[in-house]
């Protein structure tokens, strides 16, 4: 019986090159499909009119500073059964009272399910608005007025369980 030469597999420098090839083009396709799940799922606006914001950037300082002359206060917590409390208080530390007080509660990473509220004194200086069934966690914007027509924004991160 004679024995056939067996031939070994041989890496020539095709091979490389269609290994090498092959790899980057892998990666390549990965990289585009994970780019375009990415842009599909959150785009990264922020705002969907931002030259306006730009714009309104001087007015929003000059309105901050006039709050700031003000000396109001506000402090918000999260109450039972979904309700919103916010005090307001002056530069000397009494309640504020007749105020117009709207608010909005909205998830932070998301705009669904924003509620607009609007709250009603409960006591002098205390501003109320229950919502009911209401967890996790929630921004609150404020915007109040007097009768004067002085105003008050203010933003803060409320938190059911």
């Amino acid at each position: 019986m004679t024995d056939i030469p067996h031939k070994s597999f041989e890496l020539k420098g095709l091979h490389v090159l269609g290994l090498f090839v092959g790899f980057f083009l892998v990666v390549i396709v990965v990289n585009v499909a994970f780019t375009v799940m990415a842009i599909r799922t959150y785009p990264g606006e922020v705002s969907r009119t931002p030259y306006e914001d730009g714009v309104a950037y001087n007015a929003k300082l000059a309105q901050l500073e006039a709050q700031s002359r003000l000396g109001w206060r506000a402090a918000a917590q999260a109450g039972p059964d979904g309700a919103v409390v916010v005090t307001f208080r002056d530069r000397a530390g009494r309640p504020l009272t007749g105020l117009r007080v709207a608010a909005k509660l909205q998830r932070p990473a998301t705009e669904s399910g924003r509620k607009d509220l609007p709250l009603a004194e409960i006591a002098p200086g205390t501003y109320s608005a229950r919502l009911g069934d209401l967890s996790g966690a929630w921004d609150l914007g404020l915007l109040a007025h007097d009768s004067a027509g002085a105003r008050f924004e203010a933003e803060r991160r409320l938190t059911w369980p």
